[in-house]
């Protein structure tokens, strides 16, 4: 027996008495600690935008009608022609122009010979500045944005929660959850910073409101 089923055995030797349909919150166990480290009143997408460009990311703001542009923009500027697109992507929201959208299947010589990737996000976290990727519609499966050098991230502000406890509530643990904190980054024993180790070495967030504070939508 590996150490591996010898530890996943443990575990389900303790929850043997567990019924299946029960959650944690079903448990009366006092649950004191701090969900939220975001102050009262604080602007959560805000503090996100900061987090995630502490991280080397850029960052660009701007509502449904400002998408198309954005993503332009943002293309434009990594010289980014060549990408995967997952399925579920809007079509609606993809620039026009010579741009090429890969569509699965794409193996992985065929995903490394891409510019980038363009996806969307299933949650984002403000305190951490993390995109959490789960494979649902228009996010695709974990390669899609792990293997190309540049990774294009499209996430709602709706969908940005204050800390990890609340991100967590929003998100089905029995998914493949993918957790970007910025571009892939590692430092050796002399901390010289390496990027693109272990996933993209560039990454852009464009942050859709339902309205921009500097062009609200019109009616």
């Amino acid at each position: 027996m590996s150490s591996r089923d010898a530890i996943l055995g443990r575990i389900r030797g303790a929850l043997a008495d567990v019924p299946a349909d029960e959650l944690p919150t079903d448990v009366p166990v006092p649950r004191n600690y701090r969900l939220s480290h975001v102050e009262p009143g604080q602007d959560t997408v805000a503090l996100f935008a900061e987090r995630v460009a502490d991280y080397r990311a850029t960052v660009t703001r701007t509502d449904r009608a400002g998408l198309r542009d954005a993503i332009a923009v943002a293309l434009t500027r990594r010289g980014a022609l060549r990408l995967a697109l997952p399925d579920g992507f809007p079509a609606e929201s993809l620039p026009s122009g010579s741009w090429e959208w890969h569509r699965e299947p794409l193996d992985v010589p065929a995903l490394d010979a891409l510019d980038g990737a363009i996806t969307l996000a299933a949650v984002g976290i403000a305190v951490t500045g993390t995109v959490v990727l789960d494979t649902g519609p228009g996010q695709g499966r974990r390669a899609l944005s792990l293997v190309p050098d540049y990774h294009l991230c499209v996430i709602r502000a709706e969908q940005i929660a204050e800390d990890v406890p609340a991100a967590l509530a929003r998100l089905d643990p029995a998914l493949p959850l993918t957790f970007v904190s910025g571009p892939s980054a590692t430092s050796d024993i002399e901390l010289d910073r390496v990027e693109g180790v272990h996933g993209p070495r560039t990454l852009d967030v464009i942050i859709v409101d339902s309205a921009h504070p500097d062009r609200p939508e019109q009616p």
